[in-house]
């Protein structure tokens, strides 16, 4: 039987329930054991199986009825209307975020102090750490972000940023339940990029990083249709 590895968490628990599901082990509409079942098999405590089996409800693949169970409702994710509203409003956040981000860059490569460069390199160190669950991972990525912002040493680009990661950090984390796309390496590189550009004071270069990522995550969630998005935002 295939386990979750013990430094895994509950995005891997529900892909291992999917493949699960996927080879046919159940059939549509099927009652699934509990967590209390599931956890043991795939080596993971009961809270966190019930995280997974909430991310796979999310995906529109298993439904919860009031006091009967979890039951199985497809073999794949849903893509439904409330998933393309969510998707509209992720990429017009994200185009704010990219006016906002692309010039902060810039402007952190000019003045950043040494403070704020250990405060982004300890950010982008974290970044690549926290990926064992969703909430972590996008917490993550909005702190390195930020720390490029602030590092700009202008406030009202910081409280702008704010705004807009307070409102995207529940989508964000959403959108990514509904894809099951787990941390890459490739894109904790395109941020050691950016970062190294604002280390270098080469602004035009830091700018230009930005706009491209956050232009291609925009991208891929406006043009995925399969339900998908990138890992980060």
């Amino acid at each position: 039987m295939t386990t979750v590895r013990r430094e895994s968490l509950s995005d891997q628990a529900a892909r291992l329930l999917l493949e699960r599901i996927q080879r046919g082990e159940w059939a549509i509409g099927q009652k699934l054991p509990g967590e209390t079942t599931l956890g043991p098999q795939l080596g993971v405590g009961r809270s966190t199986m019930r995280e997974a089996i909430r991310q796979l409800a999310g995906q529109g693949i298993l439904t919860s009825r009031q006091g009967s169970g979890i039951f199985l409702q497809a073999l794949a994710p849903q893509q439904d209307w409330e998933a393309l509203v969510l998707r509209t409003n992720i990429a017009s956040i994200l185009e704010a975020r990219l006016a906002i981000e692309s010039e902060a860059a810039a402007l952190a490569a000019e003045r950043h102090t040494a403070a704020d460069l250990g405060a982004i390199r300890e950010a982008l160190d974290r970044r690549n750490v926290e990926r064992a669950t969703i909430p972590s991972r996008v917490d993550a990525d909005t702190a390195l972000h930020r720390s490029i912002v602030a590092a700009s040493g202008n406030p009202i680009l910081t409280e702008l940023f704010d705004t807009f990661a307070e409102r995207s950090r529940d989508a964000m984390i959403q959108m990514l339940r509904l894809s099951g796309e787990p941390g890459t390496d490739h894109d904790q590189q395109v941020h050691e990029r950016i970062v190294d550009a604002v280390a270098d004071r080469d602004g035009e270069v830091a700018s230009a990083l930005s706009r491209a990522h956050l232009s291609a995550l925009r991208d891929a969630v406006v043009g995925d249709g399969d339900g998908g998005a990138p890992a980060e935002s």
